[in-house]
């Protein structure tokens, strides 16, 4: 009995699949559109990188009940609350970001990351019919059943953490749920994708007991920004899956070390962790790179002759005009899908989501995803390549969460084991 019972299951599930599939290839655009609008708020939609913080640092924006009103509807940025609800997003990690500059200061940027989680406990604080912290996907559940954004927190350059492993703990209480382990230079913990320097060889030794503390304290490791090396001595120590919360796929741009190769794709899908694709154009293609640069060297050259610099109140006509008759290129919306494609082929549907970078990438962002509004589109697009709706519900964030709960659940097991 068990047996039929199961292949009847079996048969109802792939029936169901048929079923939506035939019903996928009768409709037409605009009534996929309005089922990819559908999806887009059925299912909780998280985001792995935003920059909102370091934007509201930028622009001398300390959130007060006074002002408060500029992250619910504004015309700066990528990002607000009313955009948001429209594209359906409902978990938007905050980017806690430190300029590697900071790293040189006594205390790492530590002041820094207070000053920019204490924005971010603001925002819920004089919002809070809107926005909540949560710290856990199920804080995201609850706040996304009661209507609000959750804004959990992931620091962005580990630099912080300073040389005292005690840091780890205190920035998890503070609401910390991930860290990436460098930026843009090589600094305590580990070695730089952009810093062609090789301070450590990949991890330091001190950056191998960070990486077992955060297993400990249950702070995902994240290693976008990291270099090839410290990539594989991670995934080798690490007991717990971890996450690229805001990389792409080396394959669409070669020699963009920043991405991911096919190799540190596979390891990551078999130990189970997932990346967050960027939306950034330099992230995506490196054709619109390339087709960008000869722009800027046109141009450059059309100001020598005019015996002129970019800075030359005279060169200010010339440039408008040259950017008329040049418009910048950007990435599409159809290649950041061709960047999930990829990684599923290579590592499979369980090991992908979306980190886009917003408000950190600043005018590369694609045609199509230029803001918060714009998920149901990349939804729409999936449904067009033949994506279920399981699928797209893990993109959008089962895969995120099943690291998150998976990494909470190995630090409880380390900390009970002693």
């Amino acid at each position: 009995m068990k047996l039929i019972y199961s292949l009847l299951c079996i048969f109802a599930i792939t029936l169901i699949g048929c079923e939506q599939k035939k019903t996928e290839e009768k409709m037409t655009d605009e009534e996929m559109r309005a089922y990819a609008n559908e999806l887009a708020h059925r299912f909780i939609i998280t985001d792995g990188h935003i920059d909102v913080p370091y934007r509201l640092k930028e622009a001398h924006i300390n959130i007060t009940a006074e002002n408060a009103d500029v992250l619910v509807s504004t015309t700066e940025g990528d990002f607000d609350f009313e955009r948001a609800k429209e594209g359906g997003l409902d978990a938007p990690f905050m980017s806690i970001y430190i300029p590697s500059e900071y790293q040189q200061q006594p205390d790492m940027g530590k002041a820094l990351a207070d000053s920019l989680i204490n924005n971010v406990m603001a925002i819920a604080s004089n919002l809070p019919d809107k926005f909540a912290l949560a710290n856990s996907p199920q804080e995201v559940e609850a706040n996304f059943k009661a209507g609000k954004i959750s804004l959990p927190m992931g620091m962005e350059n580990a630099a912080p953490f300073g040389n005292d492993l005690a840091n780890i703990k205190y920035f998890y209480d503070r609401g910390i749920r991930y860290a990436t382990l460098t930026h843009g230079k090589d600094n305590q913990i580990c070695d730089s994708s952009y810093d062609p320097t090789g301070t450590h060889g990949g991890l330091s030794e001190y950056g191998r007991e960070v990486v077992a503390e955060m297993n400990r304290v249950g702070i995902m490791v994240d290693i976008s920004h990291v270099d090839d090396d410290t990539f594989f001595q991670v995934m080798e120590l690490s007991k717990a899956p971890v996450i690229a919360s805001h990389s792409s796929c080396r394959f669409f741009t070669p020699g963009f070390e920043r991405n991911m190769n096919d190799e540190m794709l596979k390891e990551l899908g078999a130990k189970g962790g997932v990346i967050q694709i960027n939306y950034g154009s330099s992230f995506l293609d490196s054709a619109v790179v390339q087709a960008n640069k000869a722009n800027d060297e046109k141009l450059d050259a059309m100001l020598a002759d005019a015996g002129l610099t970019k800075d030359d109140a005279d060169a200010k006509p010339i440039i408008e005009q040259f950017g008329k008759d040049n418009p910048k290129h950007y990435a599409t919306l159809e290649k950041v899908v061709d960047h999930i494609d990829h990684v599923v082929a290579l590592a499979g549907i369980d090991h992908v989501g979306i980190g886009t970078d917003y408000d950190g990438v600043g005018d590369s962002l694609p045609t199509g995803l230029k803001d918060v509004s714009s998920y149901p589109n990349l939804i729409f697009e999936l449904l067009k390549r033949g994506y279920s709706e399981e699928d797209i519900e893990k993109i959008c964030y089962k895969n995120v969460f099943r690291v998150w709960n998976k990494v909470a659940e190995v630090a409880q097991q380390l900390q009970t084991n002693g």
